[in-house]
């Protein structure tokens, strides 16, 4: 306890010089804890809007479907088995149809994905019901990303072609009847959203499709043969691994505001080192061992990082709570970092995060604290009252 209060009325002697230094930390704190969180914040965002728009509650997928690889689409498709299209008929999931087709925007030819949904559909966060509410002889649903890429607007008239089973072309005029404004590029981009029973009569694949999508909270039947069902683990495995790749930063981000802060601790502490022999000397003297002074010099220095602590959660904290309760706009451009993310993010704090880097933060002040501390003990008290060091 003599060793704290002497520690705590040499930290608060130096003036300055220990707030400085505590604010260096503490803005390590704060900033890595914000980092974290604007990762965080983009990581739940773009998985609920993976969830809302495209996942639900899982996908049942036909064997031959892959996302990745388009060539599979001519074969990816089968009708729908008696499970899937009960629980399609009681609205509790909603099923595609995907057809790999060409769009031929003011004469210019572009390869894109057909996709037939139900405009009925009330399982899916998008507005599929413009499909249904316009008189257009062939309706169109695409994503403004896409109409921007190609120059359309609602009311264009465009040229769509796929290929027929039977391996004969055949063309249409679609109207695009609504412009959608998502988030979520992977319904957007190279994308026409069509109604399910048109696209089924257009590619004479009467009562088939390419995937089940369920509504949340259903239960997932076993999946009948020539069907497989992804669960919202694998669904948003991707997503995960982008998030982690980026959230690599976050680490180097910590490592330069937590190495500012750990250097000034140690020039600080060997400074003190340097100007307070005669004191180390007189301690030795009057009967402080080597162990007690140099427990002296590291609690004085570990003493930054909890003033640090108190002083981060009372400018930090206020400020993360706004960030996390207002969130910030995005800037432009962001839109090819490949996470499917909002007008604004909205920073999410985990409280594990905040405590691990409290407490890695409080054990490195007090490592670079103790490593000045290490020539006291090589120290004769008589040389200390001399003012010598070595």
């Amino acid at each position: 306890m003599i060793t704290l209060r002497l520690a705590l009325r040499n930290i608060l002697g130096t003036g300055i010089r220990a707030w400085l230094n505590a604010f260096i930390i503490s803005l390590a704190l704060v900033a890595s804890t914000w980092n974290q969180g604007v990762v965080a914040g983009m990581d739940e965002q773009a998985a609920q809007a993976a969830q809302a728009l495209e996942y639900g509650g899982g996908q049942y997928w036909q064997e031959n479907y892959d996302p990745y690889d388009p060539l599979t689409l001519e074969e990816a498709h089968a009708p729908l088995p008696g499970e899937l299209q009960r629980l399609v008929d009681e609205g509790k999931a909603a099923a595609m149809l995907v057809v790999q087709g060409s769009i031929y925007p003011q004469g210019r030819m572009r390869s894109i994905l057909l996709k037939g949904i139900d405009p009925r559909q009330r399982l899916l966060d998008f507005p599929t019901s413009a499909l249904a509410e316009s008189g257009a002889a062939l309706p169109a649903l695409i994503g403004s990303r896409f109409a921007k890429a190609v120059g359309l607007r609602t009311g264009d008239s465009v040229t769509l072609r796929w290929r027929e089973p039977g391996g004969a072309f055949n063309a249409q005029d679609a109207t695009i009847v609504h412009v959608m404004q998502t988030t979520l590029a992977s319904i957007d981009s190279n994308q026409v959203w069509l109604p399910l029973e048109r696209l089924q009569e257009m590619a004479r694949l009467p009562g088939e499709a390419t995937l089940v999508t369920l509504a949340p909270g259903t239960p997932s039947p076993e999946a009948p043969p020539g069907w497989t069902f992804r669960d919202i683990d694998y669904l948003l495995r991707d997503l995960r691994e982008l998030v982690k790749t980026k959230s690599v930063g976050r680490v180097v981000f910590l490592v330069i505001f937590l190495s500012l802060g750990m250097l000034a601790i140690f020039d600080t502490q060997v400074l003190s080192i340097f100007r307070r022999r005669r004191e180390i000397g007189t301690l030795v003297a009057l009967g402080f061992t080597r162990g007690q002074v140099i427990r002296l010099f590291t609690l004085e220095g570990a003493l930054h990082g909890i003033l640090a602590v108190i002083l981060g959660a009372l400018w930090g904290l206020p400020l993360l709570w706004l960030q996390a309760r207002l969130g910030f706009a995005v800037p432009a451009g962001t839109e090819g970092m490949g996470i499917s993310i909002g007008e604004k993010i909205y920073p999410a704090y985990g409280a594990g995060y905040v405590l691990g880097i409290v407490l890695l933060s409080l054990a490195v002040t007090t490592l670079v604290s103790l490593l000045p501390t290490r020539r006291i003990a090589r120290l004769k008290p008589t040389d200390a009252l001399r003012g010598r060091t070595s």
